[in-house]
């Protein structure tokens, strides 16, 4: 599956790219706004098929932008004192402001042909509760995407921006619940495609959910204990 693919990709590069994102964020900033230019203007710009096809598994399907996330969040099941989230923390806003602008260009796409639908009155039921839940996400992607930028951060007091950062885990959570809205109807249909997606997305999200629980408790346990 794709989404795999691209996972395993953004973590290693995440992993070799850290000290380069530490020094220089705005760089990988300004590389996904291009990322999304290209994906939006692809058509009128010509681009070769090959790059048209990677842009549309990133961007189109948002792969990329969910990868990333998906790193940002599993950062926080590691131990404080792991070498993984010692070498990945310092870089977790600056991660998570690059999936934020990669989304954009998923949820410009995809928010114009919801609109679309619903002007020409093809919208069930299905489709209906996906665009709400598109809505909130949306919603909640540009107040995490806004805060996680450190200038942003400054002016803001400790205890707020830790609250407003805590809906992370509802976006991960609708984020999942949204991917199901898409994929349950035909995976139940007996699509091969969609039922591996429905597996792969529920074994790392699920996934993160119980590993996180596990980490909060054994936080919870040590602090008790000192």
């Amino acid at each position: 599956m794709a989404f795999l693919a691209i996972l395993a990709g953004s973590a290693g590069a995440v992993f070799a790219l850290r000290n380069p994102i530490h020094r220089a964020p705005a760089l990988f900033y300004a590389l996904a706004v291009c990322v999304d230019a290209l994906f939006i203007f692809g058509d009128s710009l010509g681009l070769p098929r090959l790059v048209s096809q990677g842009l549309f598994a990133a961007v189109h399907k948002c792969t990329l932008a969910l990868a990333l996330f998906v790193i940002v969040m599993f950062i926080g099941v590691f131990s404080r004192e792991s070498r993984v989230r010692r070498w990945l923390q310092p870089i977790r806003a600056e991660l998570s402001v690059i999936a934020w602008i990669l989304s954009l260009g998923h949820m410009a796409v995809y928010l114009s042909s919801y609109a679309t639908r619903l002007i020409s009155g093809n919208v069930n039921g299905a489709v209906l509760v996906a665009l709400i839940v598109a809505l909130v996400l949306f919603a909640l992607l540009l107040i995490l995407g806004i805060t996680s930028f450190k200038l942003v951060k400054r002016y803001m007091q400790a205890e707020t921006w830790k609250r407003v950062q805590s809906l992370a885990y509802v976006f991960f959570g609708l984020v999942y619940a949204h991917l199901m809205l898409m994929l349950l109807p035909p995976a139940l249909k007996g699509g091969e495609a969609a039922q591996v997606s429905v597996a792969i997305y529920s074994v790392v999200f699920i996934g993160y959910g119980a590993a996180r629980l596990f980490r909060a408790l054994r936080d919870s346990k040590t602090h008790a204990e000192q």
